[in-house]
């Protein structure tokens, strides 16, 4: 029967380490022994050396952590009873470091409801003292395949979500040039540039155009989706006149505005304090509010775009005078691909990430965006968003 681990002092030392000699060609693991027992420590680390591995101990949990946060070891063995931090402290502590890092509890006071509760707290085995330098060397090596297999998981969810978004990217914009085209295509046939056209005609025209209208939507929220998701939001900044990107964002939205008798007013005070953030994106979030304004609005309704400086922040105000929003769906209504649905909302096209997408930009010009809504009597949105700070 082999021995069990019970060495006597060898060194004086509290910590040991190991940095050269690779018997066994796995000197790129690295084991890192938590206990308070000086022998338990150097027995560890005789046996595992033997191995090839690079052994680091440490004589209490402070101690322990701190070479956990310095060395990133690949298996941590952890004695459950020690002075200051316990182990059960100390493996929390360690998942919340690298959750890649596979602890082993080693203890002495072995019990179901210990290991129980080592588990729950993160660990993937149990080895109670005393056991052999087989026991230690078992354990070792399924704890480094373990973190193996964890490791390959974490990258292959990695690279499948990477491929995802990419594939993503280059449908919606392969999809994308030919919408554009097909769209103009049908402009050209629409003003009869290239022939006269009969009523029958134009209506179904009209309704392809529409439809191809909303196709480009669907794809621009998409790609613009794409980039939120990778973290591309604020790629640029620069000072910005409120004034000048509410009056560009209204003009996108003008025309369909018109077709259907809808005012919008815009009421910016003259001096208006200036942000600071990524044009682009922020022209979308005044789009997007302005245009579901005229979307969800009655014909010959109003919009009004107002601005109010707020100390810190400015805030721009989106109303109208549409069907507004139920109570109970306005927890809901920036959540992905959330629509309201109502009779009056069945034949008005849309994705369901409008506001999402408003809210993330938002957000990540450090702003947010708040809303209140009565049936029948409209919507009014406010996005909120710091002031651009002098330099000093």
């Amino acid at each position: 029967m082999a021995p069990k681990l019970r060495c006597k002092k060898v060194t004086p030392c509290e910590d040991r380490c190991s940095e050269t000699g690779d018997p066994m060609g796995n000197g790129g693991v690295i084991v890192l022994v938590i206990d308070d027992e000086e022998s338990m420590r150097d027995s560890c680390y005789q046996v595992l050396r033997r191995e090839g591995y690079r052994v680091e101990t440490a004589a209490d949990g402070e101690r322990g952590l701190q070479k956990v946060r310095e060395l990133s070891p690949d298996i941590v063995l952890v004695d459950l009873k020690m002075p200051r931090v316990s182990g059960m402290e100390l493996l929390k502590e360690i998942i919340e470091t690298d959750p890649t890092i596979v602890p082993v509890v080693i203890t002495g006071y072995a019990t179901v409801e210990s290991a129980v509760e080592a588990m729950k707290c993160g660990a993937y085995d149990f080895l109670p003292k005393p056991f052999t330098p087989e026991e230690l060397r078992i354990v070792t090596t399924r704890s480094l395949e373990h973190r193996r297999l964890t490791l390959e998981m974490r990258a292959l969810r990695k690279e499948n979500e990477r491929m995802k978004e990419n594939f993503v990217t280059v449908v919606t914009h392969e999809m994308r040039a030919p919408m554009v085209a097909v769209e103009q295509y049908l402009e050209v046939l629409l003003k009869e540039m290239a022939g006269t056209i009969t009523s029958k005609q134009r209506e179904i025209l009209e309704h392809c155009k529409k439809r191809v209208e909303w196709l480009l939507t669907l794809v621009n929220e998409w790609l613009s989706m794409s980039r939120i998701q990778r973290g591309r939001i604020v790629e640029r900044l620069e000072t910005i006149g409120i004034q000048d990107l509410i009056e560009q964002s209204v003009a996108l939205v003008t025309p369909q505005a018109d077709e259907r008798g809808i005012q919008i007013k815009i009421e910016v005070p003259q001096g208006f304090p200036t942000i600071e953030g990524d044009k682009d994106p922020l022209s979308h979030v005044f789009m997007n509010l302005v245009s579901n304004a005229v979307k969800y609005n009655h014909d010959e309704g109003s919009v009004w775009v107002r601005a109010h400086d707020k100390g810190d922040s400015v805030a721009v105000e989106v109303r109208d005078t549409g069907i507004g929003i139920p109570e109970g769906s306005l927890p809901f209504i920036f959540d992905e691909f959330f629509r309201v649905k109502a009779a009056e909302t069945r034949d008005v096209t849309g994705t369901g990430l409008g506001l999402t997408i408003v809210k993330r930009i938002v957000e990540a010009h450090r702003g947010h965006v708040e809303v209140k809504s009565v049936v029948g009597q409209g919507s009014t949105f406010t996005v909120f968003l710091p002031k651009r700070q002098a330099r000093t």
